[in-house]
């Protein structure tokens, strides 16, 4: 198995791909260690704020001692000096709202998994074409998982993240899942942008990660 492989098994098994931005390293390294304590060890850094470069490699520095199974998803990638500067940061995985050729090549010249952002059929046939095979589906509040659902017999070898439009309900995971969905990607819905690093919601995001686990588990049957 390769090191892509690995990856994209990684988040298929995990089935949701936790994701947030947060401008305090240690609120930053709590979060970290609270989702994959509650069994979401893939996650994603959000490249939306000043400190997003310097917080995310406090991230990555920590991961070893701190929690060894952590896979670091490098988000909201526009460019390729972004792509190189979270590559060098210590990404596993580069993810972008768009499909940017600069990253592109970024991301194959450092033999980086990326995850493009596409929302039409043009779009993933595009990625797929360029040997980008699992892809973004953004936003898909826009959509619903019936727009997944069409798109998929036309286009059987795509793999597609959903971000966007999921609720952490089994209802809402099993609607995406039933439509194709490899995994879904979930922000704020899991992870409120207000927290300080405090036990008592650190503690509580543990335990909603573990429950969001557990949904997955029951939604996909």
């Amino acid at each position: 198995m390769t090191e892509h492989q690995r990856l994209k098994t990684s988040i298929a098994s995990q089935g949701v791909l936790p994701l947030f931005y947060h401008g305090d390293q240690e609120v930053c390294l709590g979060i970290a260690e609270a989702l994959v304590d509650g069994g979401l060890p893939c996650i994603e850094f959000t490249n939306r704020g000043p400190q997003a470069l310097s917080n995310f490699a406090r991230i990555a520095e920590v991961r070893s001692s701190r929690f060894p199974e952590a896979v670091l998803a490098a988000g909201t990638i526009r460019s390729a000096s972004d792509a190189e500067a979270f590559i060098d940061a210590g990404a596993d995985i580069l993810i972008s709202p768009v499909y940017d050729e600069g990253v592109a090549e970024a991301a194959e010249r450092f033999g980086k998994l990326w995850i493009p952002g596409c929302l039409t059929p043009t779009e993933m046939h595009r990625a797929v074409c360029a040997g980008f095979g699992l892809v973004k589906l953004f936003p898909g509040n826009m959509t619903g998982p019936g727009y997944l659902e069409s798109i998929r017999p036309v286009l059987p070898e795509v793999s597609v993240l959903v971000t966007g439009g999921v609720e952490p309900t089994v209802e809402s995971l099993r609607g995406w899942f039933r439509s194709g969905a490899l995994g879904v990607g979930m922000g704020s819905r899991l992870i409120p942008s207000g927290l300080t690093g405090m036990e008592e919601e650190l503690s509580d995001l543990r335990a909603k990660a573990a429950r969001l686990a557990a949904m997955v588990k029951e939604a996909r049957g």
